[in-house]
């Protein structure tokens, strides 16, 4: 049983230090939030360290998005990506469902391997699908924004083409 056991930790550890080489998080670059951040990031916000481009931009995302949808979300969210500088100048794609590529290609945001909404970073851009324009939004500590605020992801409602993020250059 003990044998088991030291096999199987030491797999979760190889395992664990893969995932470690695969992340974007720069911790040259990291901070902890101030006060005013942490109520936007919530009560756990303070143990953990971000990338200043995502805080900002869900801080954007978060002061100017609206209870309600008013359908421009792929807007909202360019105008706070554009804001935050973590995009150097203003997407041209017409759609939402579009905005994954547009970024990877001319923005250098990378796709996450997983599609657990829950697993994005704060931060990050969550792009879905459907037979219209889809819809986009960016992750928070308290849950989801683009036009308007939503505690929960747009899963239930749309396909979840990937989850982006913009690597530290």
């Amino acid at each position: 049983m003990t044998k088991l056991f030291c096999l199987c930790f030491c797999a979760i550890l190889f395992c664990a230090q893969l995932h470690a080489a695969d992340s974007l998080y720069d911790k040259s670059s990291a901070r902890k939030l101030n006060a005013s951040e942490a109520t936007l990031f919530g009560p756990q916000a303070g143990s953990y360290r971000y990338d200043s481009r995502m805080i900002r931009a869900a801080q954007i995302a978060q002061e100017r998005a609206r209870s309600h949808s008013i359908s421009r979300c792929w807007r909202y969210v360019k105008q706070a990506l554009v804001a935050a500088g973590a995009v150097d100048s203003y997407p041209k794609t017409a759609y939402a469902r579009q905005a994954g590529g547009e970024l990877t290609q001319s923005y250098g945001f990378k796709k996450l391997k997983t599609l657990d909404p829950a697993k994005a970073p704060i931060g990050a851009v969550l792009v879905y699908g459907g037979r219209d324009a889809g819809h986009v939004e960016i992750k928070t500590a308290q849950g989801y924004v683009s036009d308007f605020r939503s505690a929960t992801p747009y899963t239930n409602k749309r396909p979840l083409i990937g989850i982006f993020v913009k690597p530290k250059v």
